[in-house]
């Protein structure tokens, strides 16, 4: 199975009943259907990313990343890669490589939420899901990062936008 076919599959079986989720679900579908390549970095037109907030529920806080191109405080996560087969392991692909932290597990029950938003390069149409972090995790900040850095859950919303903001209730809603 394609990365493309995995990303249509995930995003049919995703139910949200969050305001917007429905509607985004059906963008991102058209467009994935629209777009044979709508999962690389390549299309312009926009593409689907994957992404995972690091949260660590026995300290309520969350792994945050201060990004060095956008320059805010985010998730982490980012485009999908060839060698990536499914959206799940490309998010914890990505959670795992700009937090350092080895031995992360997504949260069962598939993305947490969906965020479409505008950036440097394309419009990203982001699956987001939240990766527990073990006990003994210890970060280490990536080259595309200029700060790592844990929030407790309620000083998120004093440094990160509102689509955080967003995913840290929802991912908090899950567990």
């Amino acid at each position: 199975m394609s990365l493309h076919d995995d990303a249509v599959l995930v995003l049919k079986g995703y139910e949200n009943h969050y305001e917007g989720q429905e509607e985004l679900r059906q963008i991102y579908l058209a467009h994935l259907d629209a777009h044979p390549d709508g999962m690389w970095k390549a299309c312009e037109d926009g593409h689907i990313t994957a992404s995972a907030l690091v949260i660590d529920p026995e300290r309520e806080r969350v792994l945050l990343t201060l990004h060095k191109k956008l320059r805010m405080w985010l998730q982490m996560g980012g485009h999908c890669e060839p060698d990536d087969t499914a959206l799940a392991g490309a998010a914890l692909r990505e959670a795992t490589e700009e937090s350092g932290i080895a031995g992360l597990a997504l949260l069962p029950g598939g993305p947490v939420r969906l965020d479409r938003h505008l950036t440097p390069c394309a419009w990203h149409l982001d699956v987001q899901y939240a990766a527990l972090a073990p006990a003994d995790a210890v970060e280490a900040i990536s080259d595309e990062s200029l700060d790592l850095r844990w929030f407790p859950y309620d000083r998120v919303a004093g440094v990160a936008d509102e689509s955080v903001v967003r995913l840290l209730e929802a991912t908090r809603a899950r567990l």
